[in-house]
């Protein structure tokens, strides 16, 4: 069960890993609609035929779809849930690296380490977290990044 905090009980446990998320599976037809969303037709992402031949061997997710499941991933993680939450909103990320390419077929996920949670006024708080994306079966992780929120309580 995922435990319900305040902010400043969340605070207190920075510099810790407070959650990994579920797997999520990369399909073919998921980097199809990304591509389709974002006019990124780039051949190895979306051409089977063409990809296989790259150095990748296969079709690829867009290292931005990666970077877009992190909502998602922290959605169906263990990390604490804010009591009192009114809001939350991406606020921007640090540091950002694309450093595995995530071959399609493949599950990734995301694992969380909070880094701060800092009151910036009154009931608004703005959480960094230490992402790292997981790919399964895989030494070297898709991606890392600092994902900063703002929190309204």
């Amino acid at each position: 069960m995922v435990r319900s905090l305040l902010p400043a009980e969340i605070a207190l446990l920075a510099g810790t890993v407070v959650g990994t998320s579920e797997w999520i599976e990369i399909t073919q037809e998921r980097v199809d609609k990304f591509a389709e969303a974002t006019d990124d037709f780039q051949f190895i992402h979306v051409d089977l035929e063409r990809a296989r031949l790259s150095p990748f061997g296969g079709t690829i997710a867009h290292g931005f779809l990666t970077l877009s499941l992190l909502s998602r991933m922290v959605n169906t993680s263990d990390c604490p849930n804010l009591a009192g939450i009114k809001m939350g909103v991406n606020y921007g990320s640090n540091h950002t690296r694309f450093l595995a390419p995530v071959r399609v077929g493949k599950r990734i996920r995301g694992v969380f380490k909070l880094l701060e949670m800092a009151e910036k006024r009154p009931g608004q708080w703005q959480q960094t977290m230490e992402v790292t994306v997981e790919i399964e079966g895989e030494d070297k992780p898709a991606l890392i990044c600092d994902w900063i929120a703002l929190i309204f309580v």
